[in-house]
């Protein structure tokens, strides 16, 4: 048993569990600052249910989130020493901002979210709703900066140091702001932004569809529905827009990565783009595949007869990420991209002519399309993170030359063994199902329940405070 490879396993387990949970509630803090916004402007008691329902399940989410988070954190210690240390200089003051400007921020203004509706007036609630949002946007920007910065190097330089007669390697910040800003950094955070967005749409898309269909709660539903649909129309067609450019600026920086997403094996004019197809590293080409002529190199360069560079003239220097994964993973999440934009639109069609409740054939696909919605942020980052392999701190081209980097073979922690790490796989492997049984068994009751009646002084009636026992306990 190789200890890379299964603690990559392992972190790769442990974070695409976590990331369910930080796009939801990025997402589904947008929504409960338009249903407070909207209760605050309105005064309709509809929008005061509204609130009340998605915090709650915000809620269960952000708890959960925090949960699996920390989890996370850990293996860069147990699983990852070498790679720590290299980073520490780099991702200490990313990770102490993230603490201090965002999860403070985020989770003591949810506290009055959660406990002050009979306590604070609903100016300072609705406040409070935007602080919790605007804490979980800048929590994503610190992780964003930090994994950014594996990903593009600036603003450090690696130094030598000598502990205890053995030498070691480690990345210094210079200069702060240069690796905030780091290349790559602005496309990827607002690509994170519009998928959260996306998801957290999608995902009241589908609980308000269910009541629709259900014929339960349909004003509450509607309005949900209604609000989420502007957002994800309006999200599903940035997101193309966001992606487009990302993609030019992977191939300034992380040219083999491009190229794993393309399956681009060989150097030649007027570069083709696969709509889909099976990569074969043997045969160096992609197979059973559809291609555009010239349509990546139009894409990449704005040029359809300059070559996009290919693994014939990358691999020697950059080395080649696993091309199916990256290509697959990749090419899912472009095709579930374009089917959110193919939704939104129709039904903002049939919304704008009146029409869009008597559509339940459309209706029931919103209750599903949140399962792609997970998916394709699930699979950003695969493609993202399988395609900068072999390195996990990517090197930096300087005045032509490649230099620095950090290769993932090199960075595990020299004290566990492969036994150690399978053990825990399989420990966490229980906790996380259990875990996500948890989580299904408490949005299925909320669900279920429905958003609570006004007035909310019922006896018996589920509070957020209740919701989010439920979730710890």
């Amino acid at each position: 048993m190789d200890v890379v490879l299964l603690s990559r396993i392992q972190f790769a387990m442990t974070i695409m569990f976590h990331y369910l949970f930080p796009p939801l509630t990025i997402g589904l803090s947008i929504v409960v600052a338009y249903m407070f916004a909207m209760r605050l402007r309105t005064r309709e008691a509809i929008y005061d249910v509204a609130a009340r329902y998605w915090m709650k399940i915000f809620g269960i989410n952000f708890a959960l989130g925090v949960a699996t988070g920390i989890v996370m954190e850990f293996q860069f210690g147990t699983n990852w020493a070498v790679y720590s240390r290299f980073v520490g200089d780099v991702f200490g003051s990313a990770l102490a901002a993230e603490g201090i400007f965002a999860f403070f921020l985020e989770s003591g203004f949810l506290a009055v979210l959660l406990f002050g509706w009979d306590r604070v007036s609903p100016r300072f609630h609705f406040f409070a709703a935007c602080m919790v949002s605007l804490g979980s946007i800048f929590s994503s920007i610190w992780i964003t900066v930090a994994n950014s910065w594996q990903q593009t190097p600036a603003g450090s330089v690696l130094r030598e140091h000598v502990v205890n007669g053995r030498t070691f390697v480690r990345a210094e910040i210079i200069d702060f702001w240069a690796m905030v800003f780091n290349p790559s950094m602005l496309h990827r955070l607002i690509h994170v932004w519009i998928a959260a967005f996306i998801l957290g749409a999608f995902f009241v898309l589908s609980i308000a569809a269910w009541y629709l269909l259900h014929g339960r709660h349909t004003e509450f539903a509607k309005r949900s529905f209604s609000g989420a649909l502007a957002l994800a129309t309006f999200a599903s067609i940035a997101i193309l827009v966001s992606g487009d450019l990302q993609a030019v600026n992977v191939a300034k920086t992380q040219p083999s990565k491009l190229a794993a997403f393309e399956g681009v094996y060989g150097t030649e004019p007027r570069t083709a783009l696969y709509l889909f197809g099976v990569p074969s590293d043997a045969e160096r080409r992609v197979k059973w595949g559809m291609a555009i002529p010239g349509m990546l190199s139009l894409l990449v360069h704005h040029d359809i007869d300059k070559p996009v560079d290919g693994f014939d003239k990358l691999e020697a220097s950059w080395g080649k990420p696993p091309v199916g994964i990256s290509f697959q993973s990749y090419h899912l999440m472009v095709a579930f991209g374009m089917l959110f934009i193919g939704m939104t639109l129709l039904a903002t069609w049939f919304r704008l002519r009146g029409r869009l409740w008597e559509q339940r054939w459309l209706l029931w696909g919103f209750v599903f399309a949140v399962v792609p919605a997970f998916l394709a942020n699930e699979l950003g980052w695969v493609a993202a993170e399988v395609g900068r392999q072999p390195w996990i701190v990517y090197p930096q081209i300087v005045d032509g030359l490649i230099v620095g980097g950090l290769r993932t073979a090199d960075a595990a922690s020299e004290a566990v063994n492969a036994s150690q790490v399978l053990g825990s796989i399989v420990m966490f492997g229980v906790l996380y199902v259990l875990l996500f049984i948890l989580w299904i068994v408490v949005l299925n009751q909320e669900i279920q329940h429905g958003p609570d009646p006004l007035p909310d002084d019922e006896p018996g009636r589920s509070t957020p405070r209740d919701s989010l026992e439920a979730a710890v306990h």
